[in-house]
């Protein structure tokens, strides 16, 4: 068991919490993380690794674009250390409506110095001829990028442990005041608890407002060059921020290793990570309604994730009554891996009370009114994957789609 004192234990090592442990490392404080599974795990294993600005409100937009930044940074000159690629992504214009709403969202990035551009029909097939023919157009999004999540969690907590964090492997049983009861009946005990443990997060504090949104995604053979950026329908933002039914929209990754990954879904009142092969293949017709090809593409295998999500869809980041020196950094829906950075960056600012680089206020805990608290100094999972069964050809997209297939 630990002997020295722990100044900061962080309950996950997820993106967030790996984040988290790296950030508080590194000024100096003794931190403690504890995970059961393997690192990188839970929602970080099973996202797609897409690093995007998001507008829907102007905290979200703040958060994602100051993170952003971070991302570049920390990827510096060693983007393959992280698998990661700058490809940008392209909002999808369906018809002359969703175009509109393309040339407002081009309008609220720029206005925040953000690199976008505008597509007509001639210039977003220019870029993506796979794209089925008809669409109205996009807007290119110069800036955004992919990582693969569960190595970059490794990065992180390897470079917290390199300034003396520790990783225990156990399960907390529960939280208490200033520490932890774990598994095996024994108990941790610091000045500042951070749970950063994703959907698994209302199951230590069950009156946390979070709710789990189950996703699917897909990945397929490699196919280098078939598509060149993120591709993401305009109405994915409706269907991300839906609080009740079941829904898919159009998001297509291309990965640096030339395999697609094809998303997304969203179901609630389930936490069964199993298959279902009536989501994925209304997921599957809906990404091939916009590129046709896939249809053809060899599927490898498919997973299933929890993202947790809040009410208001902002993340929960700051002290907690709950619990006497409480911390959250959870909620994230599925920005976490985007927002896990800034996430990072504000959480310290506040254990320090120390301005932050944005606006604390919109992301505290305390603005649901039975977690309220605000110290001094603040502004008024094992990697959800299947391997694939031996087999000389894997089912195609299409066969999944037409129920010709079980998924691999």
């Amino acid at each position: 068991m630990i002997k020295q004192p722990i100044d900061v234990i962080v309950i996950g090592a997820g993106i967030i919490g790996a984040a988290c442990a790296e950030a508080l490392a590194a000024r100096g404080l003794r931190v403690t993380v504890i995970e059961q599974e393997t690192v990188g795990s839970g929602a970080t294993a099973a996202g797609m690794g897409h690093l995007v600005v998001m507008d829907d409100n102007a905290a979200e937009l703040a958060l994602s674009a100051y993170s952003l930044r971070l991302w570049k940074e920390l990827v510096g000159d060693h983007p393959q250390r992280h698998e990661y690629s700058r490809c940008g992504t392209i909002w999808v214009a369906a018809d002359e409506d969703e175009l509109a709403a393309a040339a407002l969202k081009a309008a609220t990035l720029s206005a925040h110095g953000l690199a976008c551009e505008l597509l007509d029909a001639a210039a977003l097939y220019a870029r993506e001829p796979q794209l089925r023919p008809g669409l109205a157009g996009g807007l290119l999004v110069r800036g955004d990028g992919l990582v693969y999540p569960p190595k970059s969690a490794r990065i992180l907590l390897e470079r917290a442990l390199r300034d003396g964090a520790l990783l225990v492997r156990e399960r907390v049983r529960a939280i208490e005041d200033h520490g932890v009861l774990l598994d095996d009946g024994s108990r941790l005990q610091a000045t500042h608890v951070v749970l950063a443990a994703g959907a698994a997060s209302g199951a230590l504090l069950p009156e946390l407002p979070l709710q789990a949104k189950k996703g699917h995604v897909i990945i397929t053979d490699r196919y280098p060059g078939f598509v060149q950026h993120q591709l993401v329908e305009l109405g994915y933002i409706k269907s991300a921020h839906a609080a009740h039914g079941d829904s898919v929209a159009f998001n297509v990754q291309p990965r640096p290793t030339g395999q697609i990954l094809i998303g997304s879904s969203r179901q609630f009142d389930t936490t069964d990570l199993a298959v279902e092969p009536a989501m994925m293949t209304r997921m599957l017709r809906h990404a091939i309604g916009y590129v046709p090809a896939l249809a053809e593409l060899n599927v490898l295998r498919c997973w299933a994730g929890l993202r947790a999500a809040t009410p208001d869809g902002l993340p929960l980041i700051g002290p907690c009554a709950a619990r006497r020196g409480l911390w959250l950094a959870t909620g994230h829906e599925g920005l976490g891996i985007t927002t896990s950075l800034a996430t990072a960056q504000l959480l310290t600012a506040q254990i320090f009370k120390e301005n932050a680089a944005i606006s604390q206020l919109p992301y505290l805990p305390g603005r649901f009114q039975h977690l309220l608290a605000a110290p001094a100094g603040i502004e008024d999972d094992v990697p959800l994957t299947r391997p694939l069964p031996f087999s000389a050809m894997p089912p195609t997209a299409n066969a999944l789609a037409d129920g010709r297939a079980s998924p691999p």
